[in-house]
């Protein structure tokens, strides 16, 4: 049952890696939220985020060409 042990002292390693990033203050859902808090340009046309300016003009060229350009992305 060697596999039985090894699997315990895993679960026990994680745990331990997961408490000492909770701690550290270092979690997931921290970077979930920063990435999600930088993606601040949203299409019209689709819903989809961007984060900066220069993609969503990209984003909007490629992905709907028909559609007149969004006064926000005139100066770009």
């Amino acid at each position: 049952m060697a596999r039985g042990q090894q699997k315990i002292q895993s679960q026990q390693k994680a745990a331990a890696k997961k408490a000492a990033d909770a701690k550290k203050g270092g979690s997931f859902q921290d970077q979930k939220k920063a990435a999600a808090k930088a993606l601040t340009h949203s299409c019209p046309v689709c819903k989809a985020l961007m984060p900066d300016p220069k993609t969503f003009k990209q984003h909007f060229e490629n992905k709907h060409p028909k559609a007149p350009l969004p006064p926000e992305l005139q100066e770009v």
